[in-house]
């Protein structure tokens, strides 16, 4: 199934991080360019190297010069994350592209690749969740109140990931039909923000 082996890959990417759990390390992709695979790998590294800068810019000691390069560097690794999803959807639209829509079909809340996205952000929060279960630092309610927090998470992954494959399954069929839509997020686009283009004037 397609969420098995996407959670497969987001698994191996968090794993691949941990490594070095180094923010500035260069992403090391297994797989063919261009591949599903590839294109998985690389979106959820985008994700797991954001998790850690988002980390980083909470300590409150942190100088604001400092804050100011990660949340410039937050703003970069979330267009990136957005053209990954935008560039997995055409991916998956293409493989659907013959298929005969019925009369009566309906569109998703959203399209397969933002799902996709919850799925990788889904596998962080387990990794973390779990680790949170292992501290030898914290009272037993904290632990407690982690594994239970974990064990939603993983029921919260499970559901997804069978979400996903019967959104894949009615579009199969033509039950379902996918539209793309590009985020336009006017914030990073000098010629959508007035801040930046009043600078012009």
């Amino acid at each position: 199934m397609f969420t098995e082996k996407a959670n497969e890959i987001f698994n191996r990417v968090i794993a691949d991080y941990h490594r070095h759990d180094d923010v500035d390390r260069p992403e090391a992709n297994p797989y063919a360019g261009g591949s599903m695979e590839q294109l998985l790998y690389r979106k959820c590294w985008i994700d797991t190297v954001q998790w850690h800068l988002e980390d980083i810019i909470r300590d409150p000691d942190i100088d604001p010069v400092r804050a100011l390069e990660i949340k410039r560097r937050i703003d970069r690794s979330n267009q990136e994350r957005t053209d990954m999803v935008e560039h997995i959807d055409a991916l998956l639209a293409d493989r659907y592209r013959d298929v005969e829509v019925r009369s009566d079909a309906r569109i998703n809340t959203e399209t397969p690749a933002w799902a996709i996205d919850r799925l990788s952000i889904l596998a962080l929060k387990i990794y973390h969740m779990a680790r949170e279960t292992e501290r030898t630092d914290v009272d037993a309610a904290h632990l407690e109140a982690c594994r239970r927090k974990l064990d939603v998470l993983v029921s919260q992954q499970s559901d997804l990931s069978t979400a996903i494959e019967e959104l894949f399954e009615d579009i199969a069929a033509g039950r379902r039909y996918m539209k793309t839509y590009r985020q336009m997020k006017m914030y990073n686009d000098p010629a959508l923000n007035p801040v930046l283009y009043a600078r012009k004037k």
